[in-house]
């Protein structure tokens, strides 16, 4: 399913990875398109490929913004939360007023489930967040829903996996030598394809759709069998195993392994249409290999 029929104005809080690769998607579909980053010559750079970029550090309200909203009929927000979310903090009333808006497709992450021992998970199971930054999520998501209640705008809750994609990727990781095959029994993780979220925030959007969707690939895996497969692809011996209890990781890396789960796509296929074009690692890889965009 896709928004070709969808027009008006988009406005994307964060230009950053996943953001980019929806407004390259959705390119001619919109009379406007524009959208924050953190400097000026950020801003100059998009604004020299015609996207209307403004700048927004996360702090003060932004009165380009803020000028932007009163036309903007989409709404991607991809900017991660702190204490509070930096968004709502600053143009929370600026979005509750904005006159044309039709949708708002929020980018969270499946880490809001927590941990369950690689059990599988989906959109009815409650959040249970065990990390800072994932109570953070929860926090937003929540104010992001009660700004839809309040409005009647409807807003996507677009819970992601693990991101990869053009030069963010095992094969990028093996050929920079930074990749490692970290072993923990049992421990799986979630991946999506940036091109498959930029076909997700597509889907919501032409379907107004409202709350949480799980926005994962087929196929949770353990990941020193992705660093492998990347490996294999290359004709490249793949580094030695290590076992994770004695590996030298930083408390941030350490605590990706605390969570261990199976995220369900049921919603983001049955419910949006999305037709993965990346099922698994192993397609995804492969197409970057063969395409040579691994690189970027």
């Amino acid at each position: 399913m896709g928004g070709g029929g969808v027009s008006g104005e988009l406005f994307v809080f964060g230009l950053g990875y996943s953001a980019r690769a929806f407004v390259e998607r959705a390119r001619g579909r919109y009379r406007r398109i524009g959208g924050t980053v953190r400097t000026a010559e950020k801003a100059a750079a998009l604004r020299a490929e015609g996207i209307a970029a403004v700048v927004f550090d996360g702090g003060a309200p932004s009165p380009a913004v803020t000028a932007a909203l009163r036309t903007a009929t989409h709404l991607l927000v991809s900017v991660a939360p702190g204490a509070a979310d930096p968004v709502l903090a600053a143009h929370g009333e600026a979005i509750a007023a904005a006159p044309a808006l039709e949708a708002i497709v929020y980018l969270s992450t499946v880490g809001v489930y927590g941990d369950h021992g690689g059990g599988w998970v989906d959109e009815a199971t409650p959040p249970a967040p065990k990390s800072v930054r994932s109570i953070e999520r929860v926090a937003a998501e929540t104010a992001w829903t009660a700004l839809g209640r309040a409005t009647g705008v409807p807003v996507a809750l677009l819970r992601l996996a693990g991101i990869y994609g053009p030069r963010r990727n095992a094969l990028a990781d093996l050929a920079a030598g930074t990749a490692r095959r970290l072993v923990k029994p049992g421990q799986v993780f979630n991946r999506i394809h940036v091109e498959d979220i930029a076909a997700a925030i597509d889907a919501a959007f032409a379907a107004r759709a409202d709350g949480p969707v799980n926005v994962c690939d087929d196929a949770p895996s353990a990941p020193q069998d992705v660093v492998a497969f990347a490996a294999g692809l290359m004709g490249v011996p793949p580094p030695p195993e290590t076992d994770f209890a004695t590996a030298d990781l930083s408390p941030m890396a350490r605590s990706f392994y605390g969570e261990n789960k199976r995220v369900s796509n049921r919603r983001l296929r049955e419910h949006l249409g999305v037709d993965l074009a990346h099922p698994s690692y192993r397609e995804g890889l492969t197409a970057l290999w063969r395409s040579g965009r691994w690189r970027g």
